[in-house]
C-alpha cells in the first residue's frame, strides 16, 4: 500500500510549508524514496518550487480550490506508483470540506492510506479550523506544534481541550522542532532544500541546519512515518 500524506494548517503562518520541506526531505534522504510532491499552494509555491529540479521529487502544482483540482488529484494518485506528499494552501479548509470526499471515496481502490499533518500554534482559531478538518476528513491524523511559537508546555488551549483528546485517538501530538532564524531566512530566500543546504550553507549554519534536521527525522521515524506495510497488516 503507497502512503498520501496531507501537510494543512488552515490558514496561512502556522509553518505548513517547513514541515513539507522536513517531511520530504525525510522520505527521500532518509527513507531513500522517491516521492511525488503536489505543490497546491499556487498563491505562495515555495516547496514546489525548492524540488522543482530535484532528482527523487516529481513535482505537480495542482489547485485544490476547486471540484477538478481534486479530480486531478484522484488522476495523479492513480497513475503515480510513488508515495505522494500534498502541501496544501493556507485557504484550504473551506475545499477540504467540500470536495475532500472525491480523494477520501477512492482511497480503497488507489490501494493508499491517508496520512494527515495538521499544523498548529498557540491561537484558538487553529485547533477551530483542527476541528473543522477531523470531521471532514478520515485516518491517521497527526497535530503538529510548531515550536516556534513557544515550547509544547505553551499550546495551554489546545493542551487542554477536548479536541486534542480526540485526535490522539487518531495518532499522535509531535513537536516541529524550530530552527534558528538566520538559518531559516537562508532556506526559504535561495530556495534550498534541506539536503542541498546541508552542504552548501557556511559551517556554523550547517550545523544547526543538521541539529534540527536529526529531530525531524527522530519525530517521524517515532510515528512509523513510512512504514504503511506495517499499519496495513
Amino acid at each position: 500500500m503507497r502512503s498520501l500524506y496531507f501537510v494543512t494548517g488552515g490558514k496561512g503562518g502556522v509553518g505548513k510549508s517547513i514541515l513539507s520541506m522536513l517531511l520530504v526531505d525525510f522520505l527521500t534522504q532518509y527513507l531513500k524514496k522517491k516521492i511525488l510532491l503536489i505543490e497546491s499552494d499556487t498563491s505562495n509555491p515555495d516547496v514546489g518550487k525548492t524540488f522543482a529540479n530535484n532528482e527523487n521529487v516529481e513535482v505537480v502544482f495542482l489547485s485544490l480550490d476547486n471540484a477538478d483540482g481534486w479530480i486531478e488529484l484522484v488522476n495523479y494518485s492513480a497513475s503515480s506508483e510513488k508515495d505522494i506528499v500534498i502541501n496544501s494552501a493556507a485557504r484550504s479548509i473551506e475545499a477540504v470540506q467540500k470536495f475532500a470526499g472525491t480523494l477520501i471515496g477512492s482511497l480503497e481502490e488507489l490501494n493508499r492510506s491517508l496520512d494527515s499533518f495538521f499544523v498548529i500554534n498557540r491561537q484558538r482559531d487553529s485547533i477551530e479550523l483542527l476541528k473543522k478538518y477531523m470531521d471532514a476528513v478520515p485516518g491517521e491524523l497527526h497535530v503538529v506544534r510548531n515550536t516556534f511559537y513557544g515550547a509544547p508546555e505553551k499550546f495551554e488551549l489546545f493542551n487542554n481541550s477536548k479536541t486534542k483528546i480526540e485526535a490522539e485517538k487518531r495518532g499522535a501530538t509531535i513537536d516541529c522542532p524550530d530552527l534558528a532564524d538566520r538559518v531559516a531566512d537562508d532556506l526559504y530566500s535561495n530556495r534550498f532544500s534541506i539536503a542541498k543546504a546541508v552542504i552548501e550553507m557556511p559551517l556554523g549554519n550547517r550545523a544547526e541546519l543538521k541539529r534540527w534536521r536529526s529531530i525531524a527525522w527522530k519525530m517521524f521515524d517515532d510515528i512509523g512515518i513510512g512504514k504503511t506495510e506495517e499499519k496495513a497488516s
